[in-house]
């Protein structure tokens, strides 16, 4: 739970802020069609006609009827059948216009919410892995993507209705001023203490989800680790169904009672209010009553002015129900706002972006790198002088927490140094134009991904913004050693990998997963190559194909992979051994077994374990 000290904002800053994003949505919406935004726009300003055209044909058909009962005169006979046109005409239009919000309504939600997704989708481009870091950032982008699908257009819904009350709301108000100047103030008085409850509670109730909002992440943990087939096996295994259970039941059962007691604050005074303002209401009816037995008021006239009474009543009702809508919406668009206002921090230095060179041999430099993860102190690398030469091949070895992936990810500027520099053949690598620096690495991860598509475009996503090649593909699947599997496959590599989508689609075993991502190094011609962890899923002999494979594909590169088996560190131009963020020691392979430091404890060790179960 987020402990925020509430910041009192002016009450002209309010109106200033709802006005800025309704200003916002406006624009959201004209983005994604503007003949929509007119269309609803013309429908609500014909809402708003409708109800006091209707009243004043009512008022005037029962005042003619009367005529033609008590004089019978027939004189009046045309007067009627032109007002029960005009009627016929108001309920085609006011079906028409029900029919068409409703169709209005229906597509540019699906449009919007498509709309606005997608700019969610293409800011996550933007976004530094620095920032997923963050739990506050996690907020944002929960907030936000929650929101996407409803609350901007439930808010131009709102808005629009909103006009529509005021034009109408009007319209009897000054039909009601005609009766008597004050009754309007009285009803306007009334509604006021409702408008302030409406307005108070949205804003509580804005605060509290906001301050719940790890509450609710935690709630959505529990049912994601329960419905996720990559936890499944775990959880029925070792019976831990009910205790995810139990503790989202828990934190509903904490989260669901604040927020009722907020509810049931609001409900009681809005009683107390209606209460009151139901007992004029039955005043002002007993004086139009009056009006129409001893003051010469006609029946119809009875009819137009309780229409009207109620026509306001429920008007004004809508308009503070729609303002506060509108309100608490604003506040929640907040979160939008917020999360696509975050700007990257890994952007180039300098202006124009230096383009790294093509087919040379690139040289990367350490010097005094320290870094830690954002949001803690605890330095990962500890002021750290290294350089790796252009062509040459490196190894990265170490015990777990070593920092050794974290050294790859300063390296590919997927984060900066706390302090320091990298320098990428002799500049600063901050300099670089960042896209063209990633399409520059090569890189198989330990944590690699899985995507829910075919064969081949899992291994061609290894470099999407190339034209697709078949005889590369194939080529790298046959490196890897996954090419006879996926020969193999009735859909060969046209089948579907995760059943996710796809009732024909396959699982995969790791270590065929880890193959598909290793192919995907081999079809992209980078200018580094980095391996962390490649063959970490896979049987000694497998992993010592990948090798062999690998030493066409690093030829005249620099290349620097991490493994924890030591045997296939040896064939490495360098080994550079990592402990607490620092270098311990580096050399080849004849020179730290000579040296009989750190590498010679820990490749002595695994040997002794590959003895031992000879």
């Amino acid at each position: 739970m987020t402990d925020n000290k509430e910041i009192k904002i002016p009450f002209k800053e309010k109106i200033k802020n709802t006005a800025g994003h309704l200003l916002y949505i406006l624009k959201l919406v004209k983005e994604t069609s503007l003949p929509m935004l007119l269309a609803m726009v013309f429908i609500s300003i014909l809402d708003g006609v409708l109800p006091i055209m209707n009243a004043y044909i009512a008022k005037n058909l029962i005042n003619e009827l009367i005529k033609i009962i008590g004089a019978k005169s027939w004189a009046a006979l045309s007067t009627v059948i032109t007002l029960l046109i005009l009627q016929f005409f108001y309920l085609i239009l006011s079906r028409f216009s029900s029919q068409l919000r409703g169709t209005i309504t229906t597509l540019s939600g699906e449009m919007v919410t498509n709309h606005i997704k997608l700019k969610i989708a293409t800011k996550t481009e933007e976004i530094d892995i620095a920032d997923f870091d963050r739990p506050d950032f996690y907020e944002k982008l929960e907030n936000a993507n929650r929101e996407a699908s409803s609350r901007p257009i439930t808010i131009l819904n709102a808005t629009l209705t909103l006009f529509s009350n005021i034009i109408s709301t009007i319209s009897f108000i000054i039909t009601i001023g005609t009766l008597h100047p004050l009754i309007p103030f009285v009803l306007i008085i009334l509604a006021l203490p409702s408008a302030i409850i409406n307005f108070a509670y949205r804003k509580v109730t804005f605060k509290y989800i906001k301050e719940h909002t790890t509450e609710r992440r935690k709630m959505n943990y529990c049912t994601h680790v329960l419905t996720d087939k990559n936890f499944n096996k775990e959880i029925k295994l070792l019976g831990l169904h009910k205790t995810f259970i139990e503790r989202y039941k828990t934190l509903f059962g904490d989260y669901f009672a604040g927020l009722k007691r907020i509810h049931i604050r609001e409900t009681t005074l809005h009683m107390i209010v209606y209460t009151l303002s139901t007992l004029f209401n039955g005043a002002f009816l007993l004086f139009v009553v009056y009006k129409v037995c001893f003051d010469g008021m006609q029946v119809g006239d009875y009819t137009l002015y309780s229409t009207a009474l109620t026509s306001v009543l429920s008007g004004v009702a809508a308009i503070v129900a729609n303002s506060s809508k509108i309100y608490e919406g604003t506040l929640f668009i907040d979160n939008m706002i917020e999360f696509m206002a975050v700007e990257s921090e890994i952007v180039p230095n300098v202006t124009p972006a230096i383009i790294p060179q093509k087919e040379i041999a690139h040289t990367i430099e350490f010097r005094n790198v320290s870094f830690a993860y954002p949001g803690t102190e605890r330095l990962i690398i500890k002021d750290l002088n290294l350089t790796l030469q252009g062509g040459r091949s490196y190894a990265l070895v170490g015990l777990n927490g070593a920092g050794k992936t974290t050294l790859i990810k300063l390296m590919t500027r997927l984060y900066d140094p706390t302090s320091g520099e990298i320098l990428l053949d002799g500049k600063n690598i901050k300099n670089y134009d960042v896209k063209e620096l990633y399409a520059m690495y090569g890189i198989v991860f330990q944590d690699f991904s899985k995507y829910a598509v075919t064969a081949k475009e899992n291994i061609i996503f290894g470099d999407v913004n190339a034209e697709i090649n078949e005889d590369r593909l194939i080529y790298a699947a046959k490196e890897s050693g996954i090419h006879d599997f996926l020969s193999s496959l009735p859909n060969g590599y046209d089948t579907s990998l995760i059943r996710f989508f796809d009732n024909d689609a396959i699982d995969m075993s790791i270590g065929q997963w880890q193959k598909i991502s290793i192919a995907r190094a081999f079809y992209k011609d980078a200018g580094i190559l980095i391996l962390d962890e490649p063959t970490a899923s896979l049987d000694p002999i497998a992993e010592a194909d990948i090798f062999k494979q690998f030493d066409s594909l690093r030829e005249g590169k620099t290349t620097l992979f991490v493994s924890h088996r030591l045997s296939s560190a040896t064939a490495a131009d360098e080994i550079i051994v990592m402990q607490g963020g620092k270098i311990l020691e580096k050399g080849n392979h004849k020179e730290l077994m000579q040296n009989e430091g750190a590498y010679f404890r820990l490749f002595t060790l695994q040997a002794e374990k590959y003895l031992e179960n000879t």
